[in-house]
């Protein structure tokens, strides 16, 4: 499985509540989430995120509340993955728990810049900044995790296993 997108790019602890604020958690459905997505920190993302566009950021993305709206908001704004440094362990789990592919990479998180275009190979874990000519070494998933991604998250997951 590969992801490959322009990279928007954030700093350190990007919480829950930026990412989508919690005057939208009203909605329900993930397209009308998405449309708010990231609008407290960057206000032109919406505008110009296209499908499988990447967000790379440093450390601690997702920190803030537990709820599911902040990945639902960004795999449903077109977002194919998310690069950080590190997560916050809620972030991650809902995030697998929903199927948005994440990867823990410090160097690339360091190295790639706002406009690259970016390639990761969830696999093997090696992210490709095409526009620099670099790789990087990220944590792979494990098997079991990237069939849940796959699926599209764990309810579909188990719902496929029955």
């Amino acid at each position: 499985m590969k992801a490959c997108g322009r990279v928007f790019k954030y700093g350190d602890n990007v919480d829950t509540d930026v990412i989508i604020p919690a005057r939208y958690l009203n909605a329900t459905k993930g397209e009308e989430l998405a449309k708010h997505c990231m609008e407290d920190i960057d206000k032109d993302f919406v505008n110009k995120v296209q499908k499988g566009d990447i967000i790379v950021a440093n450390k601690n993305f997702g920190c803030g509340s537990s709820r599911e709206h902040a990945p639902l908001a960004i795999k449903c704004a077109g977002v194919s993955c998310v690069i950080a440094e590190t997560f916050a362990r809620i972030f991650y789990r809902n995030a697998i728990n929903i199927g948005m592919p994440i990867i823990e990479c410090p160097e690339a998180a360091t190295a790639i810049e706002a406009g690259d275009e970016v390639e990761i190979d969830f696999d093997s874990g090696v992210i490709t900044n095409k526009t620099k000519g670099q790789t990087y070494q990220g944590q792979a998933f494990p098997p079991f995790m990237q069939k849940i991604i796959e699926a599209g998250g764990l309810v579909n997951y188990i719902n496929q296993s029955k």
